[in-house]
C-alpha cells in the first residue's frame, strides 16, 4: 500500500446523522429538541448517507420528520 492510499483510509471524515419532527414544513426548527434522533456518527459520507437513508424512509409517513446529515469533520478542521 502506498503512503497516499495510506493516508486516505487513515483520515476521518467524521458525519452526523440526526433528525426529528419539526414545527414546520419550510424551516430546520425541531417541535421538542428534547426528542431529537441521533442516529449516530460515520467515519465517511458514504456510511452517514445509507443511514440517513434508511431512517428518512422508515419516517416517510410522517412529512413533519425529516433527518440530515452533518459534517463534522468541517467543524473539526474549518480550513
Amino acid at each position: 500500500m502506498t503512503s497516499a492510499q495510506q493516508s486516505r483510509e487513515s483520515t476521518q471524515l467524521l458525519h452526523l446523522v440526526f433528525g426529528g419532527e419539526l414545527k414546520n414544513l419550510g424551516g430546520t426548527e425541531f417541535r421538542d429538541p428534547k426528542s431529537i434522533d441521533v442516529v449516530g456518527v460515520y467515519p465517511n459520507y458514504a456510511a452517514a448517507h445509507t443511514a440517513w437513508r434508511a431512517k428518512a424512509q422508515m419516517t416517510v409517513d410522517n412529512a413533519m420528520t425529516r433527518y440530515f446529515i452533518v459534517h463534522l469533520h468541517r467543524f473539526m478542521e474549518p480550513s
